[in-house]
This record gives structure tokens, sequence and C-alpha cells, in this order.
């Protein structure tokens, strides 16, 4: 029967294929595809551990067996007889050798697929004491993933696949058209979104997340269909469910009839004949009607994205996310080295456009990894984040800065810094990039010439902006979290993201300000949140005086053709009455 869950939309686009869950669980798993060289030994992972909770359960019960019964009650006993007929059903052997065998996924990630399989089947049962055994089901589960935590093989991402679109007569058949996957899942972490990045999916949905959340803003960069906030869809939605993603909408379609797939068909085919009409556009220079010229960069998270940049048209990269070279790392943080050369690769692949590299920021909806999650404190968004955590371990910043420095010989890098609000922290910030040019002097190592700027993401550094504008060569204006800390909504909480307002007065206000005091002093300003690449508000920061632009790659083609369209004199005093505006949403509406 078809239904359909309601989310936020943060990736436009249709997509259409068979979902794909991802199970949640207390213990950190891993999703890969592994290489089909792989699947022997992904088998044979899962067996190993099996084997030793078998044997766990064995050795407990031969010690329970001398024990009188109030040290070993009948219960106990009962339970352990339950675990080991589990562990040794047919069904969830079977159903995890065909996830690894079939669909190639990792040991980990098919073990908990076939968990989801058979906990549904518990869920549907009529019998109150076997609905109850999904908690052992469960139990036992975690046990094996734990078995398997010491024996884990390093992430393989498989190569693509090549998945051919399907009619819609094949949605109508059973699985053995090899049709797109879509990403359903209770949460993903950045350093998940960084794993799906090869991979073959054609869209994702998940329960939770708000629009600027940086599970949403990957997904945007990797230029896929996408719904968060979609609560249960990981609940209601079954493996293997055909599925619709109307990322324009934010709706989820389960189990679509034959009408609903013609329409979302049809949606899909305007979708991409309307990307191809922007592709005209990629060797026309972005400038309005009225000459002003207007540079549009490009944000990526990875060295490898520096390709999908030059091929967008992007002029240069204007952040460059370093924290995702740290997540994922099981607390190894990347030395010197391997950032200088994954910072390299980012500079050469721009050939010769500039590249501006941020500092890492870690914290709030960013966790190294999950040790970092875990001890999370009450407020992460406020703690010790960015260059707070910089600053508070300077080894690891001086690293990095060394790093940067470095790459910086190998063509035009700026260097920028998150999260800054006191005078006193910029300082110490300029004294350590002074002691890390010292320290590569000392060594003996070439390193280039670089740009400083800071972000303007905090309420009090924009109020304070002429302060910032003494110390550094250009500032860049973070909108996602300039938002957040200046309406007090936390913006990867769904529950909430109504009230995630781009358009609020005091939003516009303050972004307004700082360009208006950069190019008084005539100091480069650019903006990099997400309001770079939402159409419907390029003309507003026109007509604010911004002439700089950064957003994921996908985005580019859709905002030069509202800046080609565009008179930027013509839309200065519009947007001074929208900034002026009680409620600046309804006045752009109406325009």
């Amino acid at each position: 029967m078809t239904f359909s869950i309601h989310g936020l939309a943060v990736a436009r686009g249709i997509a259409i294929g068979r979902a794909v869950l991802v199970a949640s669980s207390r213990v950190d798993v891993a999703h890969y595809f592994i290489a089909a060289t792989e699947v022997d030994a992904e088998i044979e992972r899962v067996r190993s551990a099996r084997d030793a909770v078998v044997n766990e359960i064995h050795r407990l019960q031969a010690s329970i067996s001398h024990m009188g019964p109030k040290e070993a009650p009948q219960e106990l006993t009962a339970l352990l007889d339950v675990h080991l007929m589990l562990l040794n059903d047919d069904e969830l052997s079977n159903g995890v050798r065909h996830w690894i065998k079939d669909r190639l996924y990792n040991a980990e990630w098919a073990l908990t697929t076939q968990l989801e399989v058979i906990a549904r089947q518990f869920d549907e049962m009529e019998d109150e004491y076997l609905r109850g055994r999904k908690a052992d089901l469960e139990q036992i589960t975690e046990k094996v993933l734990r078995a398997m935590k010491g024996v884990a093989s390093p992430v393989v991402v498989a190569p693509s696949r090549t998945l051919r679109k399907p009619s819609q007569q094949d949605l109508l058949l059973d699985d053995t058209v090899d049709v797109p996957l879509i990403l359903v899942a209770h949460d993903l972490s950045p350093a998940d979104m960084l794993q799906f990045k090869q991979s073959v999916f054609a869209g994702f949905v998940t329960d939770v997340g708000g629009k600027t959340s940086h599970t949403a803003i990957v997904a945007r960069s990797l230029d896929i269909p996408a719904v968060v906030g979609a609560r249960l869809s990981s609940q209601l939605v079954r493996q293997d469910d055909w599925v619709i993603i109307d990322g324009d909408a934010g709706v989820l379609v389960v189990d679509p009839s034959p009408i609903v797939l013609a329409e979302y068909g049809f949606k899909q085919r305007q979708g991409e004949l309307e990307r191809g009409r922007l592709t005209r556009l990629l060797h026309t220079p972005a400038v309005t009607m009225d000459g002003q010229k207007i540079e549009l960069l490009a944000n990526i998270e990875m060295p490898e994205d520096a390709l999908g940049a030059v091929l967008a048209g992007a002029v240069g990269v204007g952040l460059f996310r370093s924290e995702f070279l740290f997540m994922g790392r099981n607390g190894r943080l990347p030395n010197e080295e391997e950032q200088y050369l994954a910072y390299r690769r980012a500079v050469e692949g721009m050939q010769g456009l500039p590249v501006t590299i941020r500092t890492v920021d870690v914290g709030a909806d960013k966790p190294l990894d999950e040790s970092q999650q875990d001890n999370a404190h009450l407020n992460p968004a406020l703690g010790l984040r960015a260059i707070r955590w910089s600053l508070a371990d300077p080894a690891m910043f001086l690293t990095q800065l060394r790093a940067i420095l470095r790459a910086a010989a190998h063509g035009p890098v700026n260097l920028l810094i998150p999260m800054l609000v006191h005078a006193g922290e910029i300082r110490h910030t300029m004294a350590m990039i002074d002691r890390a040019r010292v320290e590569l002097d000392n060594r003996g190592i070439a390193y280039g010439p670089v740009k400083i700027g800071a972000m303007i993401e905090v309420p009090a550094a924009a109020l304070i902006v002429k302060v910032f504008l003494k110390y550094f060569d250009f500032l860049s204006i973070g909108t996602n979290d300039l938002i957040q800390y200046t309406l007090a909504i936390d913006r990867t909480d769904e529950s909430v993201a109504h009230l995630y307002d781009p358009l609020h007065p005091a939003v516009l206000r303050l972004v307004a300000q700082t360009i208006a005091e950069c190019r008084a002093q005539g100091k480069p300003v650019s903006l990099c949140g997400e309001m770079a690449g939402d159409v419907s508000l390029t003309r507003l920061l026109l007509g604010m005086g911004l002439r700089s632009f950064s957003m994921h790659p996908a985005q580019i083609l859709a905002v030069k053709q509202e800046v080609l369209r565009a008179d930027a004199g013509k839309l200065t005093a519009w947007a001074q009455q929208v900034m002026a505006d009680d409620e600046p949403g309804l006045r752009m509406t109406r325009h």
C-alpha cells in the first residue's frame, strides 16, 4: 500500500529505487561496500565472531552447572539456551551471508541488516512471549558485533556499480533488475556520509536532522536527492521496499503505485532536462546585467572533490572543510605528512585556482569519532569546538598549520580560522601561525605565503567586525552557525527546524553589516554557508553587496543563472526594504 512520509528537503531532485536500511545499534557499526574478492573473508569474520560468542555462552553454562538454583536461577539457564538457539538459527546466518555475497555489504552492516529483517518478523507475532524474543536477538547481535570489533578489517569502498535508469516496467518487477539504491537510516554521521560518497546510492533519507546539519550538507555535495527529519522512516520502510525520494518537496513515497511512479518518472526527466540546460552556462562568466563580476567558489570536504569543483565551473575553493580528514579514525589524528599530501592534492587539483582551507572544525554535530560523541557535553555547539579545540591542543594545531603552509608552496592558499570571538583568541591564533612558520624555517622545509581570514559565524564576531578587519586579510560569513547562534536554534534538531530562518531580520542585518564594513575597508568578504547556494536568496545577497559566493559545486550553475539575470544596482534599494521589514520572508515572496 502506498504511503508518504514527510520530512525536510535538503537536496533537490527525484530518486527512485529500492530501500537499503542501515539499522541503528548501540555498538558503532561501520557501513561500507566490500570488493567481490573479500566476500569469503567477511563471511568468515561473522562466523568467527559468532563462534566466539557461542563458546562464551558454553563456558558460562559450564560454570553455572555446578551452582544451586539460588545462584543460577532457571530463568538464566533458559535465557542462555534461547541465545544459543538464535545464534545457530539458519535464517540469521543465511541472511547475513546473502547481504555479504549479493549486496557486498561489510560484515557488520550485513549482520545489523539481517537483525532488522528478523526483528520485524518478531514485531508481527501475536504471541507476547515470542515478541519478547526480539530483545534477545538484539542482545546476541550486539555480542557478535562486539566480538567482530577486535578483528575489524580496513574500510574498502568497492568500485561504483554502473546503474541503468529503471523503466516503469522494471519498477514493478522483482529485484532481479539492477536498479538504484536508496539509503534509509535513523541518522548518518558526516563520516558515514563520506564513506558513501563513492558508492551506488541514488538518494537517502534519515529520521532526524535539519536542513543545515552536516549530514545534509554532505548530501548536497554528493548532488543526490535527500530528505532528513522524516521521523520513523527507518521503522516504517522495510528492506528492499520500492521508494521514491522527492527532494524538492521533502517527501518519501513508499511502495508507489504505477500512477505515482509515472508521475515521479516525469518529474525526474524534467529535472534532468533542466540540469542539461544549465550546463550551457558552464563557460559563461558570472557577470550581472549591469556588469558586476561575481565570484562563484566551491565548498569541498575532501581533496578529491577539487576535480568536481573545476568541472562545475568554480573559480576557486572558498571552503575546504579539513575536519573530514580527521573523522572516523578512532582517535588517531592525521600526521603532518598525511595532511600536507591531502592539502597538496586539493591545491594541485584546482589547477592554479585559489584554495581556502579552514582549520579543523570539530565538535557539536561533527564529532571526531564514537568516543567524542559518547562524551558530548550538554551543549556541544557551545563547548570546546573549532578554534577553541585547536588552541587547547597546540601540538595538533601546529601540525595542521605546518601542513597547510607547506601545501601553499604548490599554489595559492588562503588560511581560514573558524569560530573566533575574542581579540585575545585572534592574537593567540596569529602567534601560533607565526610559530608554525618558525618551526618550518628551523627544519629547512619550504612553505608558501597564505592570506589569513576568519569565519564570521557567531553574532559577537559580526558585531565587532571592525576588530577582525584589523587582523585579517579577508572574512568569510558562515551563515549556518550564524543563524543557529543568533536564533538559539539547534540546526541538527528537526523538532525546531521550522524556526531556523535565514530571512530573520536579525540574521540579515548581521550579514549586511559584515558585508558593508568589509567593502568600506576594501577587504574581500565571501559567504560560505548554505545561503550562498540557495537560488531564492541570490538576488537578495547581491542587493546587500555580496560579490563572492561559496557553495557546493552542484549548485554553482543554478546560482550563476540567477546572477546572469540580475541587475545588482537595481536590487540595492529593494534589499534595503527587505531588511527593514518585520517579516522579510513575506516581502521576498511578494517580490
